[in-house]
């Protein structure tokens, strides 16, 4: 493991973490600083934090590919004409990547990781491992962290 990228991961997760430390204005301020542009009007702090998050882990990490920002795209413009791209969920998170999982009024951090996630300074083998330990129950990992869609619409209130 080549720990010069495993301390950027770990500085990349705690400037995350201390966006939920900021005003609503340092926010803003930190919107402008990263995007170079206005904050959207009457912007939420989720919104925000999750959009600076982002930007913050692309800088890191990279951005989409070509192939899936063109497929956003196309998706965007069709969904004017009311005809929507079907593709398929995400379920897997590459290494780096920090999810970010409300639960009970406290936000959740967790890195994936080559093998396993991070989650508060411990190593665990899954997903969900982690999303067992915040909520006490049986959980699926990608379906808590929204790495996966419920299979049926009906199924709303169920695990």
């Amino acid at each position: 493991m080549n720990h010069g990228s495993s301390e950027a991961e770990g500085e990349l997760s705690r400037e995350i973490a201390a966006l939920f430390d900021l005003s609503l204005g340092e926010l803003k301020d930190r919107w402008r600083y990263v995007y170079g542009t206005e904050p959207p009007p009457r912007s939420s702090r989720k919104l925000l934090v999750s959009a600076i998050g982002y930007r913050m882990q692309e800088r890191v990490f990279g951005g989409l590919k070509l192939s899936v920002r063109r497929l956003l795209e196309r998706a965007s413009e069709d969904a004017g004409g009311h005809r929507i791209s079907r593709t398929r969920p995400v379920t897997r998170a590459s290494a780096g990547t920090v999810l970010i999982r409300d639960w009970q009024g406290k936000s959740h951090h967790v890195t994936v990781l080559d093998r396993g996630v991070l989650y508060r300074k411990k190593n665990y083998r899954s997903l969900s491992q982690v999303a067992r330990v915040i909520t006490g129950c049986r959980w699926s990992g990608p379906l808590f962290f929204g790495l996966k869609g419920r299979l049926k619409e009906g199924s709303r209130g169920t695990r």
